[in-house]
């Protein structure tokens, strides 16, 4: 079965039609980039303009960066426009899209339940979580194979400041960090904090960074959790979101 994936981030918004027998995308995904101020209507059409790119007409899974309670209704934004807060996501995409079924999800949950389902954390028990690094860093956290949504864990304060303006990928390029100085100071720490608070077996890392988990990976020690990279890289917002649609 094909479901359509749509992942709305900070930097780009990105989607393809998703195999849920394979938990792989269905074709080559196709992106435009995240507006400008990133409002609710301008992203709105950028979803459109990926949906309309591959002529499709069935349900279509929606990742938020940012909390999203009943499938729908947006409650922070951190890295987009204030003015989604309160916003019907559900309602504003359905109509956008010309009506077609829609369910929004955060966007870290859906790479999470991607990552349990068909990738890294398949089969893990315990407490897993999961960390995208990205404009900001995004956070699913799993309990014997169950979700607690929109954990936000990027948001924790990390020497005085929101964590992910120290530890996120955007920061590291901001800052003009080499990998190995962004791992050791910055990524260290923060996992360092998060495991303090959750003790988790394993970390997953992803995001656009998880491809390149060879240059930072091997610098961060100390860390009692397993670390591991993700295995569906950066396209598992994409396939979360289509698994969530697809549950409703």
């Amino acid at each position: 079965m094909q479901i359509f994936g749509v992942d709305i981030g900070g930097s780009g918004i990105k989607g393809a039609p998703v195999d849920l027998d394979k938990g792989d995308l269905a074709q080559e995904r196709h992106k435009v980039l995240t507006p400008h101020p990133a409002t609710p209507d301008g992203v709105a059409d950028g979803v459109r303009q990926v949906v309309d790119h591959f002529g499709w007409t069935g349900p279509v899974g929606v990742t938020f960066p940012g909390v999203v309670t009943d499938g729908a209704t947006i409650r922070t934004a951190a890295n987009v426009d204030d003015s989604w807060i309160g916003t019907d996501a559900r309602v504003l995409l359905g109509e956008r899209l010309g009506g077609l079924p829609v369910t929004v999800v955060n966007d870290a949950d859906a790479a999470g339940v991607a990552e349990m389902n068909f990738g890294a954390g398949r089969g893990r028990r315990g407490t897993v979580i999961v960390l995208t690094f990205g404009t900001g860093i995004g956070s699913a956290v799993f309990v014997d194979g169950v979700l607690v949504p929109n954990t936000e864990l990027g948001h924790l304060e990390l020497d005085g400041y929101d964590a992910e303006k120290r530890a996120s990928s955007k920061a590291r390029e901001d800052h003009d960090m080499t990998w190995e100085h962004w791992a050791v100071h910055r990524v260290r720490r923060y996992l360092a904090h998060v495991e303090m608070l959750f003790s988790p077996e394993l970390f997953i890392i992803g995001g656009g960074v998880s491809r390149k988990s060879h240059k930072f990976l091997p610098h961060i020690e100390g860390i009692k959790a397993e670390i591991v990279p993700a295995q569906l890289q950066n396209n598992a917002g994409i396939v979360g979101a289509a698994m969530r649609a697809a549950g409703h």
